[in-house]
This record gives C-alpha cells, structure tokens and sequence, in this order.
C-alpha cells in the first residue's frame, strides 16, 4: 500500500475518417496482460450460458464436426472452448496469460501461450493448424496493432472458414453514456463502420453481422477471407444485415463529430449523481458496499474520486481478486463472506451489465432490508 501507483491518461480520441475511436494513451500490452492476470470469464454464469448458446449456433450454422478445427483467440480459461471440446469438435486457444491459459489447461484444452497476430498465425498455418471457425470474444477491442491482429485470422482461416469478432458497440456506448468501459485494456471502440473498414483492408470481408444484448449492447461480426472466389457462408440476408446496421449507425449521427459531443457532459452527470448518493448516504448513516472489482468500475470510481470512506470494499467471487486492493482508488476486495456479515443497506453493482446475474446471486440482501445500486446510465436505487 505504500508503494507508488502507475497512473496513465484516459482520453478519447475519434478519427474523423474512418470514425475509429481509440485511447490516446495506454500502456503496452505486456504490462496489461500479465502472467497473474485475474480476469477468470468462468465466474460469470451468464456469460458462460453466452458461450454454451454461441457454440451451438456456429455448430449449426457452419455444420461443425469431428472433421473441423475451432480456434479461439483469447480463449482465457477454457469457458468457450469447453463446450467446443463436449461436442467432439477438435480445438485450441490461444491466450497469452499464464494465469487463465493453465486453468484451460487444467479442463484438458489445448491453448498456445502467446500474443496472437501474423506471426503466430503463419506458425499456426504452416503447421496445419487452419481453422473452419476462429471465435474472438471481447478481444479486438483489447489489441494495440488492431491490423496485424486481423490480418492474422486472414491467414489462419480456411479458405472457406468464418472468423466472429464481438465487441460492445460504440453507438450504445456512447448512446447509453458508458464512459466506465472506457479504461487502459481497451486500445480500441469499435462500429461497425469501423470494423468493415478494418477487415477489408486486411484481407477479410464481412459476411453478416448480428446485435446483442451483452455489455450494454455488442455487435458479433461474421467475416471470411476475401480470397473466397465465392463463401458458401455469404447470403442474402447477411449482407442485408450488414447494410442496415451501417444505414443505422450513418441516421445516428456516428460519421459526424457532433454525435460525440455530449459524452463528456453525460459522464459528468453521473459522477455528480453517484457523488450526491454517496455522500447522502453517509450523513444518513446508510452503509454502502460495492460488488464486482471489474475494470469498468475502476473507471467510475476513479473519475469520480471515491475512495474508502465513501465506499469501505468491494466484494467479487475471484478468489484471485480477493484480499486485492481496487487500483487507484485502493477499495479493498473482500469475499461474498464479508458483505453478509457486515449487511450493507445499499449494494453498489460495478459492472452495471450483469445486475440481473448479481442482483438474483445477492438476492437474500433483501431479508435485511437491502437495495441494489447501479450508476450508469444514471443512479438507480431498487
């Protein structure tokens, strides 16, 4: 606790060309995604139902057997790839944290431990390790050099295989003010507009793209080598999808500087709000504990100054993030344990897109009275 913190800018900046909004300053990926990396994707119940549902979609969809090859590319610790692996569908990951790459391991899954891009993609393909399906969940946002990491599932796809990128898309983001998603993991905060521009200049071309509810609203991408003289997996229906969603985000106002220009107002407002809760709290002697050390809650709690007296812990089922202390703001992180024997009045959920997860989790809190809390897209108390 005594030892100095790292402390980089978080600022945002929109390309006025290819409408592609990045940070201005990051760290190095090295020194994000470290061996003792604690994000575990296996804690999430709801995000593992994602990944049963998505495994079988693409099973049925790309007529996947005991003859393909599914790769995914940040595979974290197994969570997708399990079911990929219950369905006799030969696979591997690849993830470059020593952490959640041996917790895949241990679930007997195959994972390459490195940073994924051309390089490692030749490796790959010269060693007959071509995929019919490359999934890429929640990654294209978190890679430095955006066009060596999609220039790579150009080369390790089958001629004829498919490539889905998911990510939360920026026109929620900035519709629903989800300014805490903004933080030093995330390089990257993508369109679709964006996207097609991305893939298509590194050897890829969009086949379909679907909406989804997950992280406040994603986009999963549908993408084959542009090589294809003719995809069997480009329909109809698919580039109509497509053509609507770039419609849509053009009538939204995205190819323009202006649809940005609140942004800034709008994540003022809500730490004004969570600020005015908190502190009205505390002279009302209501006791307040937070839950979910995520990323995104680092975000809101540092933009908005809160720090132990406001807010005394921060509770999350990793045990990898317990006994942890919350960057910057220096929240301790205790077990589940902790808050039912304190019993806080009010439960502040960080990561505001899994409420639903964490409010039926914690939902004995009410036998004492207590109240769910989220602070974006604005403070709501029930």
């Amino acid at each position: 606790m005594r030892a100095p913190e790292t402390w980089f800018p978080l600022r945002l900046l929109v390309c006025e060309t290819c409408w592609l909004v990045q940070t201005e300053d990051h760290a190095g990926r090295e020194a994000l995604f470290t061996d003792d990396y604690a994000y575990f994707s296996s804690f999430s119940s709801s995000w593992l139902a994602h990944a049963d549902a998505y495994v079988g979609a693409m099973r049925e969809r790309l007529a996947l057997n005991a003859d393909s090859c599914v790769v995914e590319v940040a595979s974290n610790d197994g969570y997708l790839l399990q079911y990929v692996q219950a369905a006799g569908i030969p696979c591997y990951g690849v993830e470059p944290t020593a952490s959640t790459a041996a917790a895949a391991r241990a679930k007997g899954i195959e994972v390459v431990e490195r940073f994924f891009g051309v390089a490692l993609a030749d490796e790959l393909a010269r060693a007959g390790r071509q995929a019919d399906l490359i999934a890429a969940n929640n990654v294209l946002a978190h890679v430095p050099d955006i066009n060596d990491f999609v220039s790579g599932f150009a080369r390790l796809l089958k001629p004829h295989g498919v490539a889905t990128f998911e990510f939360p898309h920026l026109l929620r983001m900035v519709q629903g003010c989800q300014f805490d998603t903004a933080y030093h993991e995330h390089y990257s905060y993508l369109s679709l507009t964006a996207v097609q521009r991305i893939v298509a200049a590194n050897g890829l071309a969009v086949l379909d793209v679907q909406e989804l509810s997950t992280h406040g609203g994603s986009l999963r991408v549908f993408a084959g080598r542009a090589d294809a003289a003719s995809h069997p997996h480009a329909t109809a229906d698919g580039a109509s999808r497509v053509r609507q969603l770039l419609a849509d985000e053009a009538a939204a106002g995205m190819l323009g500087a202006d649809f940005y220009g609140d942004f800034q107002a709008q994540a003022l407002r809500i730490k004004r709000e969570l600020l005015t809760f908190l502190l009205q709290c505390q002279a009302d002697g209501i006791t307040v504990g937070a839950y979910g050390a995520a990323a995104k809650g680092n975000t809101l709690l540092n933009f908005a100054g809160v720090r132990p007296d406001l807010l005394p812990y921060v509770v999350d089922k990793n045990p990898a993030k317990q006994g942890q202390y919350l960057p910057g703001s220096r929240i301790p992180v205790v077990s589940e344990a902790h808050l039912h024997a304190h019993r806080p009045q009010r439960v502040l959920i960080l990561p505001w897109n899994l409420r639903d997860e964490v409010s039926a989790q914690l939902s004995d809190i009410r036998g004492w009275g207590g109240q769910f809390v989220t602070a974006v897209p604005r403070l709501e108390v029930w």
